[in-house]
């Protein structure tokens, strides 16, 4: 089956408008939302009801969620994972944006739920979107949407996490995300590194980057195989202290293995 990048297009196109938000703001809305997470996890109604307005509601598969009957479902899940915890999912939120004014924000974010299916751990993606109010001088959710994420998605968010990883030089993104036999040819060198070149590379490279901007994405998906092709716009300053602006094209190849995308090759070249 190919997939296309128009919501992946719509996802990074619309990347400005989450400016508004201070890097305080941000901070307090993401760690408020994994509050929100943990006490779903945990079934603590009482807890949750912190989080939900009394007005809240929720757009599911099935129509529409009041406060009440969202406790209550999330609550009975915890149970039967409690009374089956070899079985129950594990849950990770990350890619996290804000949009932010006085009295009102929209937090989005990627979840990466990880189950046994047939006796074997399968990963699944979605894209969640929860609205929330200022309320007597706390945040509160007035409504929540989401729904799974198709292959271009997934993909569109690992482009942005890889940047987000460069940017910090976390190792450990590397050594998860690419895939055992993967080659990485360099847009700084036009050498070739292996998985394990690569994941040094991350962490002993002296570049600084500033800011990585992404664009022009292409996401084109062939069964358990992708190339997403694209610019990254990279401002930083090089080992030697030396300013950097340029655009690098690049082609990024993906291969599906074990129910998740992984880099298998990756080449950049700079645009002069």
């Amino acid at each position: 089956m190919k997939g296309f990048v128009a919501a992946a297009l719509i996802l990074f196109a619309a990347a400005p408008a989450f400016a508004q938000c201070t890097d305080a703001e941000k901070k307090a809305l993401e760690t408020l939302d994994h509050a929100w997470g943990d006490a779903t996890t945990r079934g603590d109604k009482a807890a949750m009801a912190t989080f939900f307005a009394d007005d809240y509601q929720g757009f599911i598969a099935t129509g529409t969620q009041g406060k009440t009957a969202a406790i209550e479902a999330s609550a009975r899940a915890a149970d039967q994972n409690r009374a089956n915890p070899a079985d129950a999912p594990r849950v990770e939120y990350g890619s996290y944006s804000y949009s932010c004014t006085p009295n009102t924000a929209t937090i989005t974010h990627r979840t990466t739920v990880t189950a046994r299916v047939d006796g074997k751990d399968q990963t699944f993606y979605n894209r969640s979107v929860h609205f929330l109010e200022k309320r007597n001088g706390r945040w509160q959710a007035v409504s929540n949407a989401g729904g799974p994420l198709d292959d271009a998605g997934v993909l569109a968010y690992m482009e942005r996490e890889w940047n987000d990883a460069a940017l910090t030089h976390n190792r450990a993104w590397f050594e998860r995300n690419y895939a055992f036999d993967a080659s990485d040819v360099s847009s700084r060198t036009g050498g070739i590194m292996t998985k394990a070149q690569a994941v040094a590379d991350a962490g002993t490279d002296k570049t600084a980057f500033k800011s990585l901007d992404l664009s022009d994405l292409n996401i084109r998906v062939e069964g358990n195989n992708a190339i997403v092709t694209g610019i990254n716009h990279e401002m930083g300053s090089d080992a030697q202290g030396k300013a950097f602006d340029r655009r690098v094209r690049f082609t990024d190849t993906y291969i599906k293995r074990d129910g998740r995308w992984q880099v298998w090759a990756t080449q950049g070249t700079t645009i002069p």
